[in-house]
């Protein structure tokens, strides 16, 4: 290719072989390291053959797309030569290019794709024939899935899913050799980099005890009850199942209705008190509120039996007994995040079945699925065989690891949440910038093997809540037995929880509902000070299954949805009293905010 006669990087390796040379020896060294990590748990039996399943699975998949094309062989050849034609479209382009001509690539990048923005992917003809070749090949595989006929939905989603972690895997960018940034780190600093890179490696293989931890930020910058989750408060309640916090008052006056917060198992309530620019919790105090916040326990293998039963009864119904002993309020306002969100939808359908319903006034849900039939792209890993073999893994150690959970959210994205990081951390040898929200991203928890299959099997593999024959407590519920004042949130880009999802789950409450839908995702999107006046939210008049119509009808307004809340829920009941003070009728203060159990580490 032109210009590789004078190639910089291969004088200074010429320059400074000896350097090079014993680099080279240190990354190997170092990769021996990782390899030993890597290994030494399974040698001592910590860590067993898993993940079989998962690539018999991916096989298993991608076979019912091959077949379809191979079954037919003139439909078979026009695939290839389809490919071969862009192959050759492509050399030729490279050609002219090279004899000073100048043509417009074949195939480009999308604009938001930022693997090819160092100017060598489009001014280097090696390079630029790199990344069309394989821009060209990614596009084949999604089409051959895309045009496969004969397979139905949940088998093209997982194809889909398959083939995108197969092509981002082997995207050029993501190889030493194949990136031009790479190659310039690698010769400028005599590898040194993936000295650093090997050493990074090994230890975020230690750190994952045999499995790839990728780090995401510093994490030595960030220390839970240091720098997050600082807003005051002390634990007034604990069981095996959660820890109940209450927040100190900074208002004279607090209203009488307190608030509790449910947040997801998944990952640890801190999110909502992240630093105090960011909390949620925080700015719910300052508005008067009475916040009590559920912190769930990071289980080990003695919980594997609490089910979804035990997190209603022993978290959020205790909560509430607790609360009514510690403000003499017998109804409480409660908000619920997640899947705490559907946890709270179903205890408020079993409390109006077995007549509390007053125990609860008002429900916030904030990107909560009620009904599962649009659920997002986690569905890529729900069905039947799949749940199965994830029982099977969880019953042997009582718990889901909170690792391959991590590592499920990182796929959808993994573009963005792997590979970047793989580059930047192993291939470049450069540490993570710190950041708050990737700390909490990184610090997963378990999840007891009774509720996640419960969780997996009852709504999202059979949706059974939204069709009322979900059975909780020996009770029959469903969405329609809510009649109290609902406010939903979704957000406009969450591939978690969608907006489709949440809304058709919305319309079937039987009480009144105020649907809000916010910009950004699944954390930005209900994350968002006002302070910051970021983003936008939307609001109509009235519920829509359809989401396009529903936002034909709806106003937008710029920043947060969070005074807009504020003013839904005050606007139920405004009565107002003196300042709570922690500790009051005879309440047992057990430690400070955040407690013990969001320290636990999985």
């Amino acid at each position: 290719m032109a210009g590789d006669s004078k190639n910089p990087m291969l004088q200074y390796i010429l320059d400074n072989p000896e350097e090079f040379s014993k680099n080279l020896a240190r990354v190997f060294e170092n990769g021996g390291k990782a390899l030993s990590a890597y290994l030494e748990p399974r040698e001592k039996g910590q860590r067993g053959p898993e993940g079989s399943e998962h690539l018999t699975t991916v096989v298993k998949t991608l076979s019912e797309v091959g077949e379809y094309w191979m079954k037919d062989p003139a439909r078979a050849m026009e695939a290839q030569t389809r490919l071969w034609q862009g192959y050759m479209g492509i050399w030729n382009n490279t050609l002219k290019r090279m004899g000073g001509e100048e043509e417009p690539p074949i195939v480009t990048p999308d604009d938001a794709d930022k693997r090819f923005k160092d100017p060598e992917w489009t001014d280097n003809n090696f390079f630029d024939f790199l990344k069309q070749m394989y821009l060209e090949t990614a596009n084949w595989a999604e089409d051959m899935v895309n045009e496969a006929e004969d397979i139905d939905a949940h088998t093209r989603m997982k194809a889909e899913f398959f083939v995108k972690q197969i092509t981002n895997a082997l995207s050029p960018s993501n190889f030493v050799l194949t990136n031009p940034e790479l190659l310039r780190e690698t010769m400028s600093s005599n590898a040194e980099n993936l000295v650093r890179g090997m050493k990074h490696l090994a230890e975020d293989i230690e750190e994952g005890h045999g499995e790839l931890k990728i780090r995401q930020t510093r994490t030595q910058d960030f220390e839970v009850g240091g720098n997050l989750a600082t807003t005051p408060g002390k634990v007034i309640m604990q069981n095996d199942v959660c820890q109940l916090i209450q927040y100190e008052p900074v208002t004279t006056k607090v209203f009488k209705r307190p608030l509790l917060v449910v947040p997801p198992w998944i990952n640890k309530y801190y999110i909502l008190d992240l630093n105090p620019q960011k909390s949620f919790i925080k700015w719910a105090v300052e508005q008067g509120h009475t916040v009590f916040v559920i912190s769930w326990i990071n289980p080990d293998e003695s919980q594997a039996a609490k089910s979804w039963d035990h997190y209603m009864q022993e978290g959020i119904l205790q909560s509430i007994e607790q609360i009514k002993k510690t403000t003499a309020q017998s109804t409480i306002n409660a908000v619920g995040y997640c899947v705490g969100g559907t946890l709270l939808a179903i205890t408020l359908a079993y409390l109006e079945k077995t007549g509390q319903a007053d125990r609860i006034a008002s429900a916030t849900f904030l990107t909560t699925q009620v009904d599962f039939e649009h659920a997002g792209d986690l569905l890529v890993f729900v069905d039947d065989e799949q749940v199965t073999n994830l029982e099977e893994a969880m019953n042997r150690r009582g718990y889901l690891e909170g690792g391959k959970m991590a590592a499920a959210f990182n796929m959808l994205r993994p573009n963005d949440l792997i590979w970047t990081y793989v580059v930047n951390n192993y291939l470049k040898g450069k540490e993570p910038f710190p950041f708050d929200l990737l700390y909490w991203n990184s610090d997963s928890t378990r999840m007891t093997a009774a509720n996640q299959s419960f969780y997996l099997r009852n709504l999202y593999l059979n949706n059974m809540f939204s069709k009322g024959e979900l059975e909780i407590a020996g009770i029959k519920v469903s969405p329609t037995d809510i009649k109290i004042p609902v406010y939903t949130l979704a957000t406009k880009e969450d591939h978690i929880a969608p907006a489709r999802s949440v809304l058709k789950g919305a319309s079937l409450f039987s009480g009144p509902v105020e649907f809000v839908l916010s910009g950004s995702g699944h954390i930005a999107g209900v994350v968002n000070p006002p302070e910051k006046n970021k983003y936008q939210y939307w609001t109509a008049p009235q519920i829509l299954e359809d989401l396009d119509e529903w936002l034909s009808a709806a106003d937008e307004t710029t920043g947060s949805w969070w005074p807009h809340w504020d003013k839904w829920i005050k606007n139920l009941n405004s009565d107002v009293q003196n300042a709570r003070k922690l500790g009051a009728r005879r309440t047992k203060l057990l430690e400070d905010a955040p407690g013990s159990y969001v320290k636990v580490k999985a």
